[in-house]
């Protein structure tokens, strides 16, 4: 049987095709450009950066750097606020994190590209390695302990996707980790690791985690980029609260 298709329906799916495609590629173009791309990897800390501390980290003139920001914020992907005479910007929300981190795992480093030149370089990779902020969540390889220990508990399951069991919420009320459950984000979320080519875990129960151990001092940040430490008081309540021994986590 033949479908027949108005020319003003084809119309219409061609118009919904494009605006989407159109949509696409304008977002892909955002982040196509070096500079770009070294900021919203940089923003990845959660943190609000003022354009000048950015134009530095990105190697690029403050007039430069201004110009791919105002592309950046006018696409959605970043939001600003001026206190005095400092422009701050910061990621616009967790999606746009997300897809700046799912992008960054899916990218094949080259053999001789991504290699440190200096003993600076290699030191600041390996802390980022080790651990590291995900926009408002834990990464590297103490995001992933944590995950493997709170899946081995039997307090996250990963069969089905990301979810926090019955024992899951007992633990984090135990641990006195609040988790804001009244918004639309999801309470349990896989985030792809770009360095450990895993998930740790994300949405609201990584962040709330991710906070309370900066807070309570278990983890604190090293450097200017998104590293983070775990200290002797992080290792004594990982391994009290799940098992995680301190050689995993330095």
């Amino acid at each position: 049987m033949r479908t027949e298709v108005s020319v003003v329906d084809a119309g219409l799916m061609t118009t919904r095709k494009d605006g989407a495609a159109a949509g696409l590629a304008g977002l892909a173009g955002l982040i196509a450009d070096e500079t770009r791309a070294a900021c919203l990897l940089t923003l990845l800390d959660g943190r609000a950066w003022t354009a000048g501390e950015l134009a530095r980290h990105a190697g690029v003139a403050a007039s430069t750097l201004s110009e791919h920001l105002g592309r950046l914020v006018a696409g959605g992907l970043l939001t600003e606020e001026r206190q005095g005479r400092h422009r701050y910007v910061r990621l616009a929300d967790a999606r746009v994190a997300q897809i700046v981190e799912d992008l960054a795992a899916h990218v094949v480093p080259d053999a001789g590209a991504g290699r440190p030149r200096t003993l600076r370089e290699a030191s600041a990779g390996s802390a980022m390695a080790r651990g590291r902020t995900c926009y408002d969540h834990l990464a590297g390889r103490l995001g992933i302990a944590v995950t493997d220990a709170l899946t081995a508990r039997g307090l996250l399951r990963q069969d089905t996707g990301f979810a926090l069991t019955d024992a899951g919420l007992a633990w984090f009320g135990t641990a006195g980790i609040r988790l804001d459950r009244k918004g639309r984000r999801p309470l349990a979320r896989a985030c792809l690791d770009w360095t450990e080519r895993r998930p740790h875990l994300a949405g609201v129960a990584g962040a709330a985690l991710c906070r309370h151990a900066l807070d309570a001092g278990w983890c604190v940040r090293i450097g200017s980029e998104r590293a983070v430490k775990v200290t002797g008081e992080g290792e004594r309540a990982l391994s009290r609260l799940l098992g995680i021994e301190a050689v995993a986590l330095r």
